[in-house]
């Protein structure tokens, strides 16, 4: 496949430029034959990495039922997203254990790629739970997360904890030599998160929520993660941040900003009352919270959506584009994708000039 006169995403910057790919990228620059697509006035990025998704189209990784994978596949390659790691809630081991299984054994049929698994949670802890269940709520416990990361054949790349809680240091240093751990759901200091980074921790989880606010004399986890050089998620959906803060994050963290979707099994549905790890949730104007409660549960937008928001806030399209591919695959060890370099899997988006999406590729397949 050779695309010619494109804006192509290399780095943080677009150049005007050809891309021939097949199953990998193989050259970009200007290039001699006839073009199979003319992408004049379009731009060319590298292919999404959602690594915080729960679901959508009425699943949910945690349901551990093989056949809802495929369609969230789709869904997620028809808003942009090449990879994704399937997210699960704070569940039980039992429950989680067949969920882990549907994940192991998927084999994707189109759509995207699922590059591993988050596990937010049950590692978190009760006062900043956010919408995951109190009674399903487990200590730091590194045998269980073995037993996780066994039942998904290894597939675990991304781990939530809250650093506080008892056990949670040598968790953190034992979990990070297998995969990257993320400080979550926590009401840890600034002490106790300098301490995780220290040990290991390399992210934050949903930079904001569900952890205590920056506060001039307790900067808590938020200045930590600046000041360790960790990675950090926002949810972008207008909802969960105000635009300010994200410009803010923006100009903080830079390139080690994360956009997620968070997105529940209602991100594709209309709205109604959906279910989250054994709690009711309802969706209003988009907007997802628990059941009879103002207590926000994860989102109902796409990536796509969460790059086109953070534009319209003022974040550079480069930088946007960047936040939603380079940077995320880079905070989980992904090394292949989310990039456009010679050699890297052609996962590929083309955006026109109004950001509507005109082409999604997946191993140079067009979805």
């Amino acid at each position: 496949m050779l695309i010619k006169n494109a804006k192509i995403l290399v780095g943080k910057s677009f150049i005007e430029a050809d891309i021939r790919f097949d199953k990998t990228i193989e050259a970009v620059g200007k290039l001699e034959g006839k073009a199979d697509l003319d992408a004049r006035g379009c731009y060319v990025a590298p292919g999404f990495v959602d690594i915080h998704t729960h679901g959508a189209m009425g699943e949910d990784f945690s349901d551990g039922k093989p056949e809802g994978l495929q369609p969230m596949a789709d869904y997620y390659a028809a808003h942009g997203v090449t990879s994704f790691l399937a997210t699960t809630m704070t569940l039980k081991e039992e429950v989680l254990t067949p969920a882990m299984h549907a994940i192991r054994d998927f084999v994707r049929a189109g759509g995207a790629k699922c590059a591993g698994i988050h596990l937010e949670g049950p590692f978190l802890s009760f006062a900043k739970r956010g919408a995951q269940a109190a009674e399903n709520l487990h200590l730091p416990d590194a045998a269980l997360f073995d037993r996780l990361n066994e039942a998904s054949g290894g597939q675990v790349r991304l781990v939530t904890v809250a650093c506080e809680e008892e056990g949670a240091m040598d968790f953190i240093g034992y979990v990070s030599q297998k995969a990257a751990v993320s400080l979550g759901h926590t009401s840890c200091t600034y002490d106790q998160a300098m301490e995780a980074f220290a040990r290991g921790a390399s992210h934050a989880t949903h930079l904001f929520n569900g952890m205590e606010g920056l506060h001039h004399r307790k900067p808590g986890i938020i200045a930590a993660a600046l000041d360790a050089g960790a990675s950090v998620e926002l949810i972008c959906d207008g909802l969960h941040i105000h635009p300010a803060v994200i410009r803010l994050v923006h100009r903080l963290y830079g390139d080690k900003l994360n956009l997620i979707s968070d997105s529940l099994r209602c991100a594709g549905m209309p709205d109604g009352q959906y279910e989250l790890g054994g709690q009711p949730i309802e969706v209003k104007n988009h907007k997802a919270t628990l059941l009879g409660t103002d207590t926000l549960a994860g989102s109902s937008i796409s990536l796509l959506d969460a790059v086109r928001n953070v534009v319209s806030f003022g974040l550079p399209l480069a930088d946007a584009l960047y936040a939603a591919s380079a940077a995320p695959a880079q905070a989980v060890g992904l090394t292949d994708v989310g990039v456009i370099r010679t050699g890297a899997a052609a996962d590929l988006v083309m955006l026109d000039q109004d950001l509507n999406l005109k082409a999604v590729y997946v191993d140079g397949e067009k979805q």
